[in-house]
Protein backbone atom coordinates (compact mmCIF):
# COMPACT_ATOMS: atom_id res chain seq x y z
CA UNK A 1 0.00 0.00 0.00
CA UNK A 2 1.44 3.47 -0.84
CA UNK A 3 1.87 5.66 2.19
CA UNK A 4 -0.39 7.92 0.61
CA UNK A 5 -3.42 5.72 0.49
CA UNK A 6 -2.93 4.94 4.15
CA UNK A 7 -5.83 5.23 6.74
CA UNK A 8 -5.21 8.95 8.53
CA UNK A 9 -3.96 9.06 11.76
CA UNK A 10 -6.54 9.46 15.03
CA UNK A 11 -5.52 11.32 18.02
CA UNK A 12 -8.36 11.22 21.02
CA UNK A 13 -7.52 12.70 23.51
CA UNK A 14 -10.06 11.67 26.12
CA UNK A 15 -10.54 7.52 26.98
CA UNK A 16 -14.08 8.12 25.32
CA UNK A 17 -12.63 8.91 22.00
CA UNK A 18 -10.77 6.07 22.30
CA UNK A 19 -13.73 4.19 22.66
CA UNK A 20 -15.46 6.02 19.54
CA UNK A 21 -11.93 5.30 17.24
CA UNK A 22 -12.28 1.95 17.93
CA UNK A 23 -16.02 1.68 17.37
CA UNK A 24 -15.64 3.44 14.25
CA UNK A 25 -12.66 2.52 12.17
CA UNK A 26 -12.45 -1.04 11.08
CA UNK A 27 -9.06 -1.31 11.81
CA UNK A 28 -6.82 0.85 14.08
CA UNK A 29 -3.31 -0.18 15.24
CA UNK A 30 -2.08 1.97 18.59
CA UNK A 31 0.79 4.47 18.96
CA UNK A 32 2.66 5.57 21.71
CA UNK A 33 5.58 7.56 21.48
CA UNK A 34 7.24 6.08 18.49
CA UNK A 35 10.32 5.17 20.39
CA UNK A 36 9.61 1.21 19.35
CA UNK A 37 8.55 1.84 16.05
CA UNK A 38 8.65 -2.51 14.83
CA UNK A 39 5.66 -2.88 16.67
CA UNK A 40 3.90 -1.04 14.78
CA UNK A 41 5.72 -1.77 10.87
CA UNK A 42 4.11 -4.05 8.95
CA UNK A 43 0.39 -3.37 9.62
CA UNK A 44 -1.05 -1.32 6.18
CA UNK A 45 -4.47 -0.46 6.16
CA UNK A 46 -4.25 -0.03 9.88
CA UNK A 47 -5.02 3.81 10.80
CA UNK A 48 -2.76 4.74 13.54
CA UNK A 49 -4.03 5.76 16.61
CA UNK A 50 -2.26 8.51 18.20
CA UNK A 51 -2.09 8.26 21.84
CA UNK A 52 0.13 11.30 22.60
CA UNK A 53 -2.67 13.29 23.69
CA UNK A 54 -3.58 10.62 26.25
CA UNK A 55 -1.52 11.96 28.48
CA UNK A 56 -1.26 12.63 32.82
CA UNK A 57 -1.18 11.48 36.08
CA UNK A 58 -4.64 11.06 37.67
CA UNK A 59 -3.78 9.19 40.79
CA UNK A 60 -0.71 9.33 43.02
CA UNK A 61 -0.56 8.73 46.81
CA UNK A 62 3.28 8.26 47.89
CA UNK A 63 2.47 7.13 51.49
CA UNK A 64 0.50 4.08 49.34
CA UNK A 65 3.29 3.68 46.82
CA UNK A 66 0.89 3.66 44.16
CA UNK A 67 0.10 5.75 40.91
CA UNK A 68 -2.38 5.93 37.80
CA UNK A 69 -2.03 7.41 34.43
CA UNK A 70 -3.47 7.62 31.38
CA UNK A 71 -1.03 4.99 28.93
CA UNK A 72 0.44 7.83 26.35
CA UNK A 73 2.17 9.41 29.50
CA UNK A 74 5.84 9.75 28.93
CA UNK A 75 7.93 7.95 31.11
CA UNK A 76 10.04 11.13 31.63
CA UNK A 77 7.08 12.85 33.17
CA UNK A 78 6.24 9.85 35.03
CA UNK A 79 9.99 9.72 36.74
CA UNK A 80 9.95 13.79 37.32
CA UNK A 81 6.54 13.34 39.40
CA UNK A 82 8.06 10.36 41.41
CA UNK A 83 11.21 11.25 41.98
CA UNK A 84 10.04 14.72 44.07
CA UNK A 85 8.83 11.98 46.29
CA UNK A 86 12.20 10.09 46.59
CA UNK A 87 10.54 7.41 44.43
CA UNK A 88 10.78 5.78 41.38
CA UNK A 89 10.21 2.54 38.89
CA UNK A 90 12.72 -0.01 39.83
CA UNK A 91 12.49 -1.91 36.48
CA UNK A 92 14.30 1.00 34.77
CA UNK A 93 11.87 1.00 32.01
CA UNK A 94 14.24 2.18 28.63
CA UNK A 95 13.64 4.86 26.10
CA UNK A 96 12.70 7.19 28.57
CA UNK A 97 14.53 9.94 26.76
CA UNK A 98 13.65 9.23 23.69
CA UNK A 99 9.82 10.14 24.51
CA UNK A 100 8.66 6.39 25.41
CA UNK A 101 5.15 6.71 27.00
CA UNK A 102 3.90 3.84 29.90
CA UNK A 103 1.69 2.44 27.62
CA UNK A 104 4.13 1.75 25.04
CA UNK A 105 6.31 0.64 27.42
CA UNK A 106 3.86 -2.14 29.09
CA UNK A 107 2.90 -3.19 25.08
CA UNK A 108 6.47 -3.84 24.47
CA UNK A 109 7.10 -5.37 27.77
CA UNK A 110 10.47 -3.87 27.90
CA UNK A 111 12.48 -3.18 31.44
CA UNK A 112 16.06 -2.00 32.25
CA UNK A 113 19.10 -3.01 34.50
CA UNK A 114 16.83 -2.85 37.70
CA UNK A 115 14.94 -5.78 36.56
CA UNK A 116 18.30 -7.85 37.99
CA UNK A 117 17.17 -7.17 41.32
CA UNK A 118 12.96 -6.18 41.26
CA UNK A 119 11.89 -7.70 38.34
CA UNK A 120 10.59 -6.31 34.92
CA UNK A 121 7.07 -4.34 33.82
CA UNK A 122 4.52 -7.30 34.81
CA UNK A 123 5.97 -7.28 38.22
CA UNK A 124 5.14 -3.70 38.76
CA UNK A 125 1.91 -3.46 36.78
CA UNK A 126 -1.32 -3.60 39.16
CA UNK A 127 -4.08 -2.75 36.97
CA UNK A 128 -5.61 -1.31 33.54
CA UNK A 129 -8.16 0.23 31.69
CA UNK A 130 -8.29 -1.21 27.90
CA UNK A 131 -10.46 -0.99 25.27
CA UNK A 132 -11.01 -3.94 23.26
CA UNK A 133 -11.57 -4.86 19.67
CA UNK A 134 -15.27 -4.95 20.70
CA UNK A 135 -15.48 -1.32 21.06
CA UNK A 136 -15.91 -2.42 24.85
CA UNK A 137 -13.77 -0.60 28.07
CA UNK A 138 -12.82 -3.38 30.01
CA UNK A 139 -10.85 -2.88 33.83
CA UNK A 140 -8.61 -5.79 34.89
CA UNK A 141 -6.59 -5.53 38.52
CA UNK A 142 -6.70 -2.69 40.99
CA UNK A 143 -5.17 0.16 42.04
CA UNK A 144 -3.69 -1.41 45.64
CA UNK A 145 -0.99 -4.07 45.98
CA UNK A 146 -2.99 -6.77 47.49
CA UNK A 147 -6.02 -7.20 44.80
CA UNK A 148 -8.76 -10.56 44.54
CA UNK A 149 -7.99 -13.36 42.95
CA UNK A 150 -8.76 -13.49 39.03
CA UNK A 151 -7.47 -13.92 35.70
CA UNK A 152 -4.16 -11.21 35.41
CA UNK A 153 -5.68 -9.06 32.40
CA UNK A 154 -2.67 -6.67 33.65
CA UNK A 155 -0.21 -9.10 32.96
CA UNK A 156 -1.77 -10.26 29.48
CA UNK A 157 -1.15 -7.49 28.07
CA UNK A 158 2.65 -6.89 28.58
CA UNK A 159 3.99 -7.78 25.44
CA UNK A 160 1.07 -7.58 23.94
CA UNK A 161 1.91 -5.25 21.05
CA UNK A 162 -1.70 -3.44 21.01
CA UNK A 163 -2.36 -6.38 19.34
CA UNK A 164 -5.11 -6.80 21.90
CA UNK A 165 -6.56 -3.90 23.00
CA UNK A 166 -5.81 -0.35 23.40
CA UNK A 167 -4.62 0.38 27.00
CA UNK A 168 -5.74 3.92 28.30
CA UNK A 169 -5.13 3.74 31.88
CA UNK A 170 -2.32 2.19 34.11
CA UNK A 171 -1.49 1.65 37.65
CA UNK A 172 1.74 0.73 38.62
CA UNK A 173 3.49 0.21 42.08
CA UNK A 174 6.32 2.20 42.97
CA UNK A 175 9.75 2.09 45.44
CA UNK A 176 11.53 4.72 47.69
CA UNK A 177 15.05 5.36 45.42
CA UNK A 178 18.13 4.24 46.72
CA UNK A 179 19.91 7.50 47.82
CA UNK A 180 23.15 6.95 46.09
CA UNK A 181 24.81 4.38 43.60
CA UNK A 182 27.71 2.93 42.80
CA UNK A 183 29.67 0.84 40.15
CA UNK A 184 32.37 -1.49 39.52
CA UNK A 185 33.26 -2.59 36.47
CA UNK A 186 35.45 -5.78 35.88
CA UNK A 187 37.06 -7.49 32.94
CA UNK A 188 37.40 -11.54 33.33
CA UNK A 189 39.27 -13.27 30.91
CA UNK A 190 36.88 -13.97 28.98
CA UNK A 191 32.97 -14.74 28.14
CA UNK A 192 32.78 -17.62 30.14
CA UNK A 193 35.01 -16.58 32.45
CA UNK A 194 32.31 -13.99 33.28
CA UNK A 195 29.03 -16.19 33.17
CA UNK A 196 30.47 -18.44 35.48
CA UNK A 197 31.26 -15.24 37.69
CA UNK A 198 27.43 -14.21 36.81
CA UNK A 199 26.45 -17.90 38.41
CA UNK A 200 28.05 -17.27 41.40
CA UNK A 201 27.08 -14.00 41.90
CA UNK A 202 23.15 -15.43 41.20
CA UNK A 203 23.54 -17.31 44.22
CA UNK A 204 25.65 -14.92 46.37
CA UNK A 205 24.16 -12.72 48.97
CA UNK A 206 24.71 -8.93 47.32
CA UNK A 207 22.01 -6.92 46.60
CA UNK A 208 22.76 -5.87 43.15
CA UNK A 209 20.64 -3.13 41.61
CA UNK A 210 22.24 -3.94 38.34
CA UNK A 211 24.35 -6.38 36.59
CA UNK A 212 25.58 -6.51 32.50
CA UNK A 213 27.95 -7.83 30.56
CA UNK A 214 29.37 -7.23 27.48
CA UNK A 215 30.51 -10.11 25.40
CA UNK A 216 34.61 -9.70 25.91
CA UNK A 217 33.64 -10.51 29.61
CA UNK A 218 33.42 -7.01 30.94
CA UNK A 219 31.06 -6.72 33.74
CA UNK A 220 29.25 -3.91 35.16
CA UNK A 221 27.69 -4.66 38.61
CA UNK A 222 26.21 -1.83 40.51
CA UNK A 223 24.96 -1.18 44.17
CA UNK A 224 22.28 1.42 45.91
CA UNK A 225 22.42 2.79 49.21
CA UNK A 226 24.26 4.62 51.62
CA UNK A 227 27.46 6.31 49.95
CA UNK A 228 29.30 5.63 53.16
CA UNK A 229 28.90 1.75 52.63
CA UNK A 230 30.57 1.56 48.99
CA UNK A 231 33.68 1.08 49.64
CA UNK A 232 33.61 -1.82 51.82
CA UNK A 233 30.77 -3.37 49.80
CA UNK A 234 33.09 -2.93 46.47
CA UNK A 235 36.06 -4.46 48.23
CA UNK A 236 34.12 -7.59 49.00
CA UNK A 237 32.51 -7.56 45.17
CA UNK A 238 36.38 -7.62 44.11
CA UNK A 239 37.38 -10.24 46.60
CA UNK A 240 34.80 -12.29 45.06
CA UNK A 241 35.09 -11.80 42.07
CA UNK A 242 38.77 -12.75 42.22
CA UNK A 243 39.90 -9.58 40.34
CA UNK A 244 39.81 -5.80 40.83
CA UNK A 245 38.42 -3.07 38.78
CA UNK A 246 36.91 0.18 38.06
CA UNK A 247 34.89 1.97 40.14
CA UNK A 248 32.13 4.70 39.46
CA UNK A 249 30.11 7.22 41.52
CA UNK A 250 27.95 10.15 40.95
CA UNK A 251 26.69 11.78 37.78
CA UNK A 252 29.31 9.83 35.52
CA UNK A 253 27.85 6.26 36.85
CA UNK A 254 24.13 7.36 36.46
CA UNK A 255 25.11 8.42 32.58
CA UNK A 256 25.95 4.76 31.94
CA UNK A 257 23.48 3.72 32.79
CA UNK A 258 20.74 5.78 31.45
CA UNK A 259 22.86 5.29 28.45
CA UNK A 260 23.42 1.12 28.70
CA UNK A 261 19.84 0.24 27.40
CA UNK A 262 18.67 0.19 24.53
CA UNK A 263 21.87 -0.62 22.88
CA UNK A 264 22.51 1.90 20.33
CA UNK A 265 21.62 1.25 16.30
CA UNK A 266 20.96 2.78 12.84
CA UNK A 267 17.35 1.88 13.20
CA UNK A 268 17.21 3.03 9.63
CA UNK A 269 19.44 -0.14 8.47
CA UNK A 270 19.41 -2.55 11.62
CA UNK A 271 17.31 -3.86 13.56
CA UNK A 272 17.17 -3.34 17.68
CA UNK A 273 16.13 -7.15 18.89
CA UNK A 274 15.28 -7.83 22.54
CA UNK A 275 15.72 -11.87 22.96
CA UNK A 276 15.52 -13.66 26.04
CA UNK A 277 18.44 -15.80 26.66
CA UNK A 278 19.72 -18.23 29.81
CA UNK A 279 23.33 -18.31 30.80
CA UNK A 280 23.50 -21.73 29.13
CA UNK A 281 22.55 -20.28 25.73
CA UNK A 282 24.82 -17.45 25.44
CA UNK A 283 27.66 -18.93 24.15
CA UNK A 284 26.30 -20.59 21.11
CA UNK A 285 24.27 -17.34 20.58
CA UNK A 286 27.12 -14.87 21.09
CA UNK A 287 29.44 -17.12 18.89
CA UNK A 288 26.39 -16.88 16.11
CA UNK A 289 25.67 -13.31 16.10
CA UNK A 290 29.45 -12.30 16.19
CA UNK A 291 30.05 -14.64 12.72
CA UNK A 292 27.00 -12.57 11.45
CA UNK A 293 28.39 -9.01 12.49
CA UNK A 294 25.83 -8.12 14.89
CA UNK A 295 26.48 -6.15 18.07
CA UNK A 296 24.97 -7.21 21.36
CA UNK A 297 25.14 -7.02 25.22
CA UNK A 298 23.28 -8.94 27.69
CA UNK A 299 21.43 -7.47 30.85
CA UNK A 300 19.43 -8.27 33.54
CA UNK A 301 22.18 -10.98 34.87
CA UNK A 302 22.07 -12.42 31.28
CA UNK A 303 18.97 -12.88 30.91
CA UNK A 304 18.04 -10.42 28.26
CA UNK A 305 20.42 -10.25 24.57
CA UNK A 306 20.23 -6.68 23.06
CA UNK A 307 20.99 -7.67 19.63
CA UNK A 308 21.68 -4.84 16.93
CA UNK A 309 21.50 -6.95 13.57
CA UNK A 310 22.46 -5.35 10.73
CA UNK A 311 21.16 -8.43 8.01
CA UNK A 312 17.88 -8.71 6.78
CA UNK A 313 15.52 -10.12 9.42
CA UNK A 314 15.16 -13.68 8.01
CA UNK A 315 18.62 -14.45 8.71
CA UNK A 316 17.72 -13.86 12.59
CA UNK A 317 14.76 -15.20 12.50
CA UNK A 318 16.68 -18.74 10.92
CA UNK A 319 19.40 -17.84 13.75
CA UNK A 320 17.19 -17.44 16.42
CA UNK A 321 15.04 -20.54 15.41
CA UNK A 322 18.56 -22.86 15.09
CA UNK A 323 18.70 -22.03 19.22
CA UNK A 324 15.33 -22.31 20.09
CA UNK A 325 15.40 -18.93 21.03
CA UNK A 326 12.77 -15.72 20.28
CA UNK A 327 13.43 -11.91 19.43
CA UNK A 328 10.93 -9.10 19.78
CA UNK A 329 11.49 -6.50 17.29
CA UNK A 330 11.74 -2.74 18.58
CA UNK A 331 13.26 -0.51 15.84
CA UNK A 332 14.29 -1.25 12.64
CA UNK A 333 13.16 -2.00 8.93
CA UNK A 334 11.17 -5.04 10.47
CA UNK A 335 8.19 -6.66 8.43
CA UNK A 336 6.73 -8.08 11.95
CA UNK A 337 7.60 -7.91 15.51
CA UNK A 338 8.28 -11.31 16.68
CA UNK A 339 10.80 -13.73 15.53
CA UNK A 340 12.45 -17.12 16.16
CA UNK A 341 10.80 -19.57 17.98
CA UNK A 342 7.96 -18.14 19.32
CA UNK A 343 5.78 -20.53 21.64
CA UNK A 344 2.18 -20.11 22.92
CA UNK A 345 0.61 -19.26 19.39
CA UNK A 346 -2.88 -20.84 20.06
CA UNK A 347 -2.83 -19.30 23.34
CA UNK A 348 -1.98 -16.08 21.81
CA UNK A 349 -4.97 -16.59 19.32
CA UNK A 350 -7.59 -18.13 21.73
CA UNK A 351 -6.78 -14.49 23.40
CA UNK A 352 -6.83 -12.53 19.96
CA UNK A 353 -10.21 -14.38 19.42
CA UNK A 354 -12.01 -13.36 22.27
CA UNK A 355 -10.47 -9.99 23.13
CA UNK A 356 -10.35 -9.19 19.26
CA UNK A 357 -13.24 -11.51 17.13
CA UNK A 358 -13.39 -8.84 14.04
CA UNK A 359 -10.01 -8.25 14.08
CA UNK A 360 -9.67 -4.62 14.37
CA UNK A 361 -5.99 -4.90 15.90
CA UNK A 362 -2.73 -5.98 13.80
CA UNK A 363 -1.88 -9.95 14.57
CA UNK A 364 0.90 -11.08 16.28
Amino acid sequence: MNPADSPPALEPRTVEEVVEAVRSCPQVVPVGGGTKSAATTGVAGFAPLRLGGLAGILEYDPAEYTFTALAGTPLRAVAAELARHGQYLPFDPPFGAAGATLGGTVATGVSGPGRQRYGGVRDFILGLRFVSGLGELVRGGGKVVKNAAGFDLPKLMVGSLGRLGVMVELTFKVFPEPRAYATLRADLPSLDAALIAIGRLNGSPFDLEGLELDPAGTLWLRLGGAAGTFDDRLDQLERHLGASGQRFTGEGEGAFWSGRVPLATDASRDLLVKVPVTLAAIPGLDAALAAAGATRQYGAGAHVAWVGWPRPAEELDRLLQTHGLAGMVLTGPAVQPLLGRVRGEGFRRRIKAALDPAGRFPSF
